[in-house]
């Protein structure tokens, strides 16, 4: 059973090695190896992860089993007081399949309107289809790309909208 928390400071060096493990598990074999050295520096360092979680329009969402960190997910309010990005979604290969991705959404959306969201966006690589088709049942629709940069190699990213209910009950994914 995975138990869902908020993260702290402390958690700084498990949400990095996360960060880095779940990428490269997800996008390593797809990137030259030059490039994914590069971005995970920028990306995961430690002192990022602690800048990242002491900023209070951010929410780190991590899902532990047995203490073991196995997914987690960052929120973060837009400057506009309405939209909300999830920032990163990530769960373990291990877990995926597991019903652990639909449980994280869940705490997300709760985050999202904890920061007054009315709207959640995200990016997701193009060339990510079953990243993208859990996104649609989530309730997401496709709204244009965006370049995402993978060290040196400019990639591109489908954005992805959707509304939230405020007041209400997460969405159900089934």
């Amino acid at each position: 059973m995975i138990a869902f928390r908020r993260a702290t400071a402390d958690d700084a060096v498990t949400i990095a090695a996360l960060g880095r493990r779940t990428f490269i598990d997800a996008f390593g074999a797809a990137n030259r190896p030059e490039d994914l050295a590069l971005y995970l520096e920028r990306t995961y360092g430690e002192a990022l992860q602690r800048a990242e979680l002491a900023d209070p329009r951010m929410i780190t969402i991590v899902g532990e089993d047995g203490g073991a960190a196995v997914a987690f997910a960052q929120v973060r309010a837009a400057l506009a007081p309405a939209p909300v990005e999830l920032a990163r979604f990530y769960v373990v290969a291990e877990w995926q399949g597991r019903g652990v991705a639909q449980q994280l959404m869940r705490e997300v959306e709760a985050a999202a309107r904890e920061l007054g969201g009315r709207s959640l966006s995200l990016s997701v690589w193009e060339h990510n289809p079953r990243a993208i088709a859990f996104y649609l049942k989530c309730g997401f629709r496709d709204a244009g790309t965006q370049p995402f940069i993978v060290g040196n190699d400019v990639q591109t990213d489908r954005v992805m909208v959707r509304q939230l209910r405020i007041g209400a009950a997460p969405a159900r994914v089934e």
